[in-house]
């Protein structure tokens, strides 16, 4: 599969919402609570992915994207890969490119929240080199506040591109 990481428009907005909205649910429908799914509607995801488009790179193939990763400081604070580009890469290549953007940010530890039951994502974070630290109760933004979800913490130490 063919596909460079780019920085996204505001054209790539619905993509990055689609991709979002089917991965979130997918992974989090039979673990988290009901509400949390409730409050994760098609037009939070949208609005959380135009308030994080600088902090956003894509993975494109053309026209087509195929996951995205956010990075909030030392947070990878999120990211998700396409049905049709699992096992391609894209997700090896995203989260190499978080990892790189932490440091560039000035960091040299950088982390990320799965939710407790996210096998699927776990076992990529392991395998990529993260450090799951355990349980933590963290509060996620939502329209009705602060919502405090069970997640495994993870951290990695990263360098910066030149090595320092």
């Amino acid at each position: 599969m063919h596909y460079s990481l780019e920085r996204p428009t505001k054209g790539h907005v619905e993509q990055i919402c689609a991709v979002w909205v089917s991965g979130w649910h997918e992974a989090h429908a039979d673990i988290v609570p009901r509400r949390l799914c409730e409050l994760r509607t098609e037009d939070s995801f949208r609005d959380r992915a135009l308030e994080n488009l600088a902090c956003t790179r894509i993975a494109v193939d053309g026209a087509n994207v195929l996951g995205f990763c956010m990075v909030k400081g030392d947070e990878l604070y999120q990211m998700y890969v396409s049905h049709v580009a699992r096992g391609s890469g894209v997700a090896k290549a995203l989260i190499g490119d978080a990892e790189i953007r932490v440091a560039a940010n000035g960091y040299d530890l950088a982390w990320l929240a799965c939710a407790v039951g996210n096998h699927r994502a776990s076992r990529f974070y392991e395998k990529s080199g993260w450090v799951n630290l355990g349980r933590r109760v963290v509060n996620l933004d939502t329209s009705e506040g602060d919502f405090p979800l069970d997640v495994w913490l993870f951290e990695k130490h990263v360098v910066a591109r030149d090595g320092s």
